[in-house]
């Protein structure tokens, strides 16, 4: 039978643990230091494509206002002012034809109840709706209020504003009052 002796005076020590969980530290640090380096490189491209963006907006930016200014100067010169006058005006004109005069009387005409009839309507356009200047003859009271509230549910008609209640003259047939209104015409 062999007995195995160990005569050093100093034990043998294995670090063969030591080793083991400083080879796992290491390759964690390792696999780590990769994946924080790819990050660093990635947000520097990143950043370095936003700085080009940027530079070319920037570009853009500065020619944009040249022409901008340019086109002031342009446009403050006294014979392109006058067109820019007659453009106005000849818009405005547009305007006025393109709106549908027939729609606000066909609307007028579902909120008038009876005893009340319109004896003056003087329409203008402004900034896409009309504002229009009404002057109604009723019958009675009644008549009057009936129209103003029905005037003041509907949609259509907005910025209502009573100007003038005043006795019919004898003249004008079976009216009691004669009633003036402001409002504004906004149906599209």
């Amino acid at each position: 039978m062999k007995a195995r002796l160990n005569l050093a005076t100093k034990p043998l020590v294995l670090h063969r643990q030591f080793f083991l969980f400083s080879g796992i530290g290491g390759a964690l640090a390792l696999t780590l230091l990769c994946v924080l380096g790819w990050h660093v490189y990635s947000v520097r491209k990143a950043d370095a494509s936003f700085r080009a963006q940027r530079e070319t907006a920037l570009k853009d930016l500065e020619q944009l206002q040249a022409e901008r200014q340019e086109l002031e100067r342009f446009f403050l010169q006294p014979e392109n002012a006058k067109l820019h006058e007659r453009a106005e005006f000849i818009n405005s004109i547009l305007d006025s034809r393109s709106f549908n005069w027939t729609n606000m009387f066909m609307d007028l005409e579902k909120v008038m109840p009876i005893g009340v009839r319109i004896l003056s309507i003087e329409p203008k356009q402004v900034n896409g709706q009309a504002a229009v200047r009404l002057i109604v003859g009723t019958v009675s009271e009644e008549a009057k209020q009936k129209f103003i509230n029905s005037l003041e549910q509907t949609d259509a008609f907005s910025h209502l504003q009573l100007v003038n209640v005043r006795p019919a003259d004898s003249g004008t047939g079976t009216d009691m009052l004669v009633v003036e209104l402001t409002l504004v015409y906004s149906r599209a």
